[in-house]
């Protein structure tokens, strides 16, 4: 993949030179060793960020935790069920009430939160086709708090940080 790139980048630079003479060699070894740099490098990682967003940290970070270690594509089915309320988020650290489910504690359907995060997951999935990753899979899904703004009667916005960093499946993926 990456020498065929090479090779319709050297077909586009090297029939604007003139034909080899003598005098031209020079010129064309210049255009090779120009070609040799620009040759593509495969990336192993891809990243999506999200910067003040607009929902929940609280919810966020369980939200992170279901999606951690599928591919994007079924991550954002997941997440799409928890919009249309067919699985619940487990959030059994919190108080929440009990939801259908096998083995399920408890559980929420943070709606909007899952519209914020599958807008980060398409966005990483795209840079992980741009940098050729073959088996994709979410490594890394983590969320923080932000900083929050004050609305009307001082109360406080809510506002998280959100990254996804996506590797190859099967190379193992982690670290």
């Amino acid at each position: 993949m990456i020498e065929e790139k090479a090779n319709k980048i050297e077909k586009k630079i090297v029939p604007t030179v003139v034909p080899v003479n003598e005098g031209n060699k020079e010129k064309v070894k210049e255009i090779k060793k120009k070609i040799e740099k620009k040759k593509i490098l495969k990336k192993d990682v891809a990243v999506a960020r999200g910067l003040g967003l607009n929902i929940s940290p609280k919810q966020c970070v369980y939200i992170c935790r279901v999606i951690r270690g599928k591919s994007p594509d079924a991550a954002v089915v997941r997440l799409q069920d928890v919009i249309n309320e067919k699985r619940a988020v487990p959030m059994a650290g919190l108080e929440v009430g009990h939801k259908k489910g096998k083995g399920l504690a408890g559980g929420k359907f943070p709606k909007s939160a899952c519209r914020g995060v599958i807008d980060i997951v398409k966005q990483a999935a795209a840079n992980a086709i741009v940098a050729e990753i073959e088996n994709p899979v979410i490594v890394v899904a983590k969320s923080d708090r932000a900083s929050a703004p004050f609305r009307k009667g001082g109360r406080k916005a809510k506002r998280c940080y959100l990254y996804v960093e996506i590797r190859d499946g099967k190379s193992g993926g982690k670290k």
